[in-house]
């Protein structure tokens, strides 16, 4: 542990995560001018619920988009490999609990949404010109 840093991010993290909690989202659900999502995937090896904390660059209707960029490492995020291992993920986003089913894009459209986000949030591309892997773009719809 770098100490104070990596305390003081795990105390405001926590924070962060307990008020989003508590408000679904409503209270501190933006950052970067992103809507925040907490997305529960199931761990692939563990079996476990899985949370984590993301932005989203792109809401297109009930359908959410994620970028498993990682900050562009050249590895996937854990997140990732879990919802394509199960599909089925839940969100909490803008006051509401959502049962998602997670689809990873490709060609046509896997083109649309990059071009999309990155006119919006250039990060993403500049992630992408750190790694040499094509960064996942994944479609959050809701389940039926």
């Amino acid at each position: 542990m770098n100490f104070p840093t990596d305390a003081v991010f795990k105390v405001v993290t926590g924070f962060h995560r307990a008020v989003f909690d508590v408000s679904k989202g409503k209270l501190l659900g933006k950052a970067s001018g992103m809507p925040v999502v907490k997305l529960t995937t199931i761990g692939r090896k563990s079996g476990q619920r899985r949370y984590t904390m993301l932005t989203s660059p792109l809401v297109e209707g009930d359908n959410v988009v994620l970028v498993a960029s990682k900050g562009g490492d050249d590895r996937n995020p854990a997140w990732f490999g879990n919802l394509v291992a199960n599909s089925d993920v839940d969100v909490v986003m803008s006051g509401s609990n959502r049962k998602m089913r997670a689809r990873v894009t490709e060609g046509d459209e896997r083109t649309r949404l990059w071009e999309a986000l990155t006119a919006k949030h250039a990060n993403y591309a500049g992630y992408q010109r750190k790694t040499s892997r094509q960064i996942p773009v994944v479609l959050l719809e809701p389940r039926p």
